[in-house]
């Protein structure tokens, strides 16, 4: 299989070693000293066992020169697919799927789904519609990405745990396509079930991102510590029976409780989250893929979501203090 990976940052890279491995034809778009790393020596993974792999993969930062594809996987951060999708044009063939890997309410949310929401256009994760505008949603598949993984170093991809990555169609159907996909992650070492209720799995995972990532974020503190701390343990809790009131009112089914969620997080260890390490990167945050859209959705069922509201707020302005400071912000050892 002909496979992109558009982004090959943590999970993106970790996605294209694994597929490369096994025998697929990939190739990486990548940019600045990662592109590089990638061009000298190969894309790096060392895998949660500790072995290290490293791929010699075509890798460029130019969307047309990869060709055309049978599968174009979205690595980036859901906040930079608008920037990219005009150009995803020049992968496509006739049958090109293209997989979205973002964390969060993904902009499809209401894209193939009947009731009066049909269609709708979340502007916290698709401002003014330009994803649904240039990406054909009949070529869209859904993923929820479980596993847990760093770039320590350009061109190095560390795996810290997990290798489930739940499929869909965004309409639940089961298709040809659906299944040659999950086969083919299979065959790359994943657990790659197709599901038959995408959402609810989608607010499953996202219980922990939109709480987890900006306390871990705004404390730095990593998963364990912050779910040990029981003041910062009942604000997670907290966040989360908002995010379940919204999902509820949206017809989702949560099927575990709150403290099994977050004993879930607890039990990764002393991980940091994709939110804290983009922090201490100097890197923009998904806060809106992760929080601001639970916030729309709730404005849009009138549900109110006071927790939420103030952790967006805070950790959108130390994002933006950074990136305006061209800075970065870490705690190290004295």
């Amino acid at each position: 299989m002909r496979i992109c990976v558009v982004g090959a940052g943590a999970i993106g890279g970790l996605l294209a070693a694994k597929l490369h491995q096994a025998g697929e034809a990939v190739s990486v778009i990548a940019r600045g000293p990662h592109l590089a790393a990638i061009k000298a020596n190969g894309l790096t993974l060392i895998e949660d066992n500790g072995q290290e792999i490293v791929s010699r993969i075509h890798a460029t930062d130019r969307i047309a020169e990869a060709g055309k594809q049978d599968l174009v996987i979205l690595g980036m951060k859901a906040h930079q697919v608008a920037a990219i999708v005009g150009d995803l044009k020049h992968l496509y063939d006739h049958d090109t799927v293209v997989l979205t890997a973002q964390n969060g309410i993904p902009w499809w949310y209401f894209f193939k789904q009947e009731g009066p929401h049909a269609n709708t256009v979340l502007q916290s994760v698709d401002p003014g519609g330009t994803v649904g505008k240039n990406l054909p949603i009949d070529r869209v598949i859904a993923s929820v990405v479980y596993p847990a993984a760093e770039i320590i170093a350009p061109g190095t991809i560390k795996h810290i745990e997990g290798n489930r990555f739940s499929l869909s169609e965004i309409d639940n159907s089961e298709t040809s396509r659906i299944k040659a996909i999950s086969e083919t992650f299979k065959q790359a070492g994943f657990k790659a079930p197709v599901v038959s209720d995408i959402r609810a799995e989608l607010w499953t995972k996202l219980w922990g991102n939109l709480s987890f990532n900006p306390v871990s974020a705004l404390t730095h503190a990593t998963l364990e510590d912050l779910c040990r701390y029981p003041l910062t343990r009942a604000l997670v809790a907290d966040m989360m029976r908002e995010a379940q009131s919204v999902g509820e009112a949206l017809g989702i089914r949560f099927r575990i409780p709150i403290e099994k969620r977050i004993a879930g997080g607890e039990a990764v260890g002393k991980h940091k989250t994709s939110m804290l390490q983009d922090i201490e990167a100097g890197r923009a945050v998904e806060a809106d893929a992760l929080i601001g859209s639970v916030i729309e959705l709730g404005r849009l069922m009138d549900v109110p979501t006071p927790h939420l509201d103030t952790a967006y707020a805070l950790v959108k302005l130390l994002s933006q203090t950074i990136i305006n400071q061209n800075g970065q912000l870490r705690i190290t050892s004295a």
